[in-house]
């Protein structure tokens, strides 16, 4: 969360990362594991402003999901850790098979 200019709560935006990396899906567990702690590494630079929620690897892609004040953060993090950025759009709503039940 970050401080509103009177000292409130206000909810970070929420993000997901498109990052193209050719044979992602093939990367080893040790190779993953060299990534996060590489993103973890430049979270701790950056500060609370960012969270990294979790990652999904496919065959070409890498999708995270992050939370931050801006997209402009999430570039500075991708530039830092060497990772690539490809798209990054704001997160306006999540559904899931609870929705169906409202």
């Amino acid at each position: 969360m970050l401080q509103g200019e009177k000292g409130e709560a206000k909810i970070m935006p929420k993000y997901v990362i498109e990052r193209d990396i050719p044979g992602a899906g093939a990367l080893t567990s040790l190779e993953l594991k060299a990534i996060s702690k590489t993103s973890c590494s430049v979270l701790r630079k950056l500060g609370f402003d960012i969270q990294w929620d979790q990652s999904f690897v496919t065959g070409d892609r890498v999708y995270c999901i992050y939370r931050a004040p801006n997209e402009e953060m999430i570039r500075e993090h991708a530039a830092l850790g060497g990772f690539p950025a490809n798209r990054i759009s704001v997160i306006s709503s999540v559904i899931d098979p609870t929705t169906a039940e409202g």
